[in-house]
């Protein structure tokens, strides 16, 4: 996430834009340690479904985008620079294939295949073919890309095979996921943006902005090394709860996240043993999650000598999902 633009011909390094980095890099830290408090059982409070924590996580990833795409104008706005390009372009691939990897081992269910570095990697690429195009065109076509995930979709979408894109009327099976559609819209902006900022009076006053106090330099520090702590953070903190764990054991319940991996790992069995095509049945669990989720039925999931009501509810939710996967769409 780093972008080098010192150097002959190119454009001064603004320590403003490596503070607001190192700021969205830390917040990002934030929302991972309550997320992992909550997975590993020492939190009641879901991040993902909590509305504060829910705008939080939105805001964190909107920010990073931004910059994403003034980072991009900046380093590449004058000429592209492909060796520089592609060397960075390869950094994070590689921590994409890290994070991937690493989520497999830990949540085959639910491992990451399309997150942060990903869409980081493919909107970076993508980018390029929009830094010579007039901001405002820029900036109304990154409009349109955000208002389009909200205006159509189509559960096709919810799977891996196409969740990556957007559109999708539930979220596809994984614990983090960035699609095209509307996130690439927020780095187009970030690329308008930039592009107006610099053509402003407000420039020279960007690039002026220098402070050698200890808060600052140590933000701006982070925002140069942004990649590497994001690979980092989350092992390490996940290594820390782990070993507090073995001494001091959480007091809340399972978490639904590990819940409901469980549950859709059980359902893809039992409903593959009926023959059905991986695919199908991918559809039809995650539509079983999401009605779950939407009704508040974990404590159905869980239990282990369910009433005659609580089954019929489930009932209820297997015909609904059912119906669902094998109707076809319309024309």
């Amino acid at each position: 996430m780093t972008i080098d633009v010192a150097g002959a011909g190119q454009r001064p390094r603004y320590q403003l834009l490596d503070i607001l980095r190192g700021v969205a890099i830390l917040a990002m830290i934030v929302f991972h340690v309550a997320w992992d408090l909550y997975y590993f059982g020492y939190s009641s409070v879901d991040p993902t479904s909590d509305l504060g924590w829910v705008i939080f996580q939105k805001s964190i990833l909107s920010s990073f985008l931004l910059l994403v795409g003034a980072g991009l104008y900046l380093a590449h706005g004058r000429g592209i620079r492909w060796r520089k390009f592609w060397r960075r372009f390869a950094l994070i691939v590689a921590g994409a294939v890290l994070v991937t990897a690493g989520t497999y081992w830990m949540f085959p269910d639910f491992f990451v295949f399309f997150g942060v570095l990903h869409a980081i990697a493919l909107f970076s690429l993508m980018g390029l073919a929009f830094l010579r195009l007039p901001p405002l065109l820029v900036a109304a076509i990154g409009a349109a890309v955000i208002a389009a995930n909200f205006l159509w979709s189509d559960p096709a979408f919810s799977s891996r095979e196409l969740g990556w894109i957007g559109f999708w009327t539930s979220s596809p099976p994984t614990s983090d996921v960035v699609p095209i559609f509307p996130w690439f819209g927020v780095v187009l902006l970030g690329i308008a943006g930039m592009r107006l900022l610099l053509a402003s009076p407000l420039e020279p006053r960007l690039a002026a902005f220098s402070s050698n106090e200890p808060l600052a330099r140590g933000l701006a520090f982070a925002g140069r090394w942004s990649l590497l702590i994001y690979l980092v953070h989350q092992p390490v903190i996940i290594a820390v709860l782990w070993g507090v764990s073995q001494v001091q054991p959480a007091v809340v319940s399972p978490p639904v996240a590990s819940v409901s991996e469980s549950f859709l790992q059980s359902c893809n069995q039992s409903c593959e043993a009926t023959g059905s095509a991986p695919g199908r049945c991918e559809r039809y669990c995650q539509c079983a999650i999401e009605q779950v989720e939407k009704d508040g039925m974990w404590d159905i999931v869980i239990a282990t000598d369910p009433t005659a009501e609580q089954l019929a509810r489930m009932n209820q939710v297997a015909n609904l999902c059912t119906a669902m996967v094998d109707t076809p769409p319309g024309p």
